[in-house]
This record gives C-alpha cells, structure tokens and sequence, in this order.
C-alpha cells in the first residue's frame, strides 16, 4: 500500500483564471516557475507577482488591452480550441518535464470553466503528479488504495470520479467495501479520528480532499 506523505517539493505552479491565494503564497515557493493560463496572468500582475510564462490563446489579455505589457518571451500563443487554457498550460509543463504540479485558481471563474477543468484535470492525474490548492486545502486523485498522516478532527473528503468501492480505517464514518457514486452518494465531509488514515480502493478513483501541507507537495512511497 502506498503511503503518502509530504516531503516532496513542486517543480511548477498552474495559475488558473479563478480564485488566486494572495500574494504570500507564492513568497513560500521561490525559485519554482508559475506557469500562467491567460486571465490569470492580469491577476498574477496586479499582485505584483511575476510568473514565468503566459500559455493559452490569450484572448483575455487582448480584450484588456494587456498582451503589450508582456515581453514576447514569456507569452506561449497556442489558439487551438480543442484544449482549453488549463489543459494547454499542463500540456506545457508535461512537455518540459515538470512532474509535481501545484494547480492554484481552479474554480471562482465561470461556472462551466470550472467543470471542464475539473474534467481535465482527471484527464491527466495517471501522468503527472497534481495537486489543486484552494483556502488551505489540499485535493488530488487517487485510483490505489493508500495511508496518509492526518491530525484528529481534520477534515476529509473524499469524492468518487465517477465512482469507486472502498475500505476506510480511522475515518468517523468509515466505509466497508462500500461504493459511492455521483448522483447516488458522496463522502464530501468525514472527520479523522487518527494519525493515520487508511483508504483501500477495490474500484475505481476518488479525489481526497485534506488540509494544505504547504510547501509540501504529496509524494507517493510504495
């Protein structure tokens, strides 16, 4: 069984056009590139943060007059709409070989935008290692059974990608090779009640959600 700790460090930060953490944040990851999807480099700009590379088809930038305020070697112009800008932005950062990948601004945006992200970014969790960061939260996908570190009384969430069987250990709710299902039965908010928490998955993926171990990013020990 895998166990997840986080002694890892990310090699890349996605910024999506979403709610952004404030600027503090990124003073916790320096050195690391911030890979921009569009819009989200107008947010990163206002923070006084600067960030690495703008990628997608940058229309946002070019209906707010911005693009010129970028110089040309950060700017990645890739038009093509049968990829939105989040999934340019990981083509991008998987391109180049970055394998740890914090994802900030996932949803804040428009409604569907952040249900199409959330499709692609189960499109690609099996290539790289992924992890959205939101309000001090943690979420990344997980299809082989695992123990984590927690503390008691944190928060856990796990929910199913469409669906998933699973066995859980030092959960308030446990579960015995139960399934849950979107549309049928979720487990959005379950309370550790150990130091570690163990989640066997018979079928299926889910994602967990946990507080934030920042600057940590999950690393996956066999």
């Amino acid at each position: 069984m895998q166990k997840i700790d986080f002694k890892n460090t990310y090699d890349a930060i996605t910024c999506l056009d979403g709610n952004l953490p404030e600027k503090d944040f990124f003073s916790l990851f320096t050195g690391i590139p911030i890979f921009a999807a569009d819009g989200a480099a107008l947010q990163l700009m206002q923070m006084s943060v600067d960030f690495d590379k703008v990628i997608g088809d940058l229309d946002t930038l070019k209906s707010k007059n911005m693009i010129d305020k970028i110089p040309d070697s950060k700017l990645i112009y890739q038009p093509d709409q049968d990829f939105n800008d989040f999934e340019k932005t990981l083509k991008y950062a998987i391109s180049i070989g970055k394998k740890n990948i914090l994802i900030c601004g996932f949803h804040g945006g428009e409604f569907e935008h952040s249900l199409n992200n959330w499709s692609v970014f189960m499109k690609y969790y099996q290539k790289t290692n992924l992890c959205l960061y939101e309000a001090n939260r943690y979420a990344f996908a997980k299809d082989k059974s695992f123990c984590i570190n927690t503390k008691h009384g944190e928060m856990i969430g796990l929910i199913p990608q469409p669906s998933a069987i699973l066995t859980t250990y030092g959960l308030k709710w446990n579960l015995s090779n139960e399934k849950l299902q979107l549309g049928f039965r979720e487990g959005a908010r379950n309370i550790a009640l150990s130091e570690m928490i163990q989640i066997e998955i018979h079928q299926g993926a889910i994602l967990i959600f946990l507080d934030a171990r920042l600057p940590g990013a999950p690393e996956f020990n066999l």
